[in-house]
């Protein structure tokens, strides 16, 4: 014999005074608990790849430094250039290369960085590439 025989036909039973418990609010009893806070986005961010910059041979240097000179004597005429730059990360060791094009707006020489029409400032010191692009391209 079922030790539970004699109850297994019952009615389930219905408290009087509290309402019953939506399936929503039943099933929220059960999702997952986060107990340390930030946890999963400390680990993403740990195993977050980034490059080191790369050190440049002196022949890169030189073509660098050369591009510079050239966009510091054509500074009025706002030079388009492509750049390729090291980006350091702001949370952790590295970076990441960027390579973007456009205008040479101002030339900061104390700064050793240049502007760009869009807002973005890129120091000398993290150049990789830079290339002029001739007004006859454009």
């Amino acid at each position: 014999m079922n030790p539970y025989e004699d109850i297994i036909s019952l009615p389930h039973h219905r408290s009087a005074t509290r309402p019953q418990m939506t399936r929503q609010d039943r099933a929220a009893q059960f999702a997952p608990f986060a107990a340390l806070n930030g946890y999963e986005a400390a680990i993403r961010e740990t195993g977050r790849l980034t490059d080191t910059a790369a050190e440049l041979m002196e022949s890169s240097v030189a073509a660098i430094d050369e591009a510079l000179r050239v966009i510091r004597q054509r500074i009025r005429e706002q030079p388009e250039v492509v750049v390729t730059y090291f980006q350091p990360d702001e949370r952790k060791a590295g970076g990441a290369y960027l390579t973007v094009t456009g205008r040479v707006h101002k030339l900061m020489e104390y700064e050793r960085a240049f502007v760009l029409h869009d807002g973005r400032t890129i120091s000398f010191d993290h150049i990789y590439e830079l290339t002029l692009i001739p007004a006859d391209k454009k």
